[in-house]
């Protein structure tokens, strides 16, 4: 598993997660708001399914 989620990308899914789950404990949204566990895991890990599906990065490669 190679990582494809890079530093600012990775920042902001931790705080929409945390944001949305947040919310979601506080009764402020409906149940959506548990869904802030997937951007926080993704962002976590630093690596994402749909991104490696697609090809995608935003990692910074080495070497260039």
């Amino acid at each position: 598993m190679k990582l494809n989620v890079g530093g600012i990308d990775r920042i902001l899914r931790i705080t929409l997660g945390i944001v949305l789950i947040a919310l979601a404990v506080t009764d402020t949204v409906g149940w959506w708001g548990w869904l802030g566990i997937v951007p926080l895991a993704t962002g976590l890990i630093g690596w994402c399914p749909p991104y490696a599906m697609l090809g995608l990065s935003t990692c910074k490669t080495r070497g260039a």
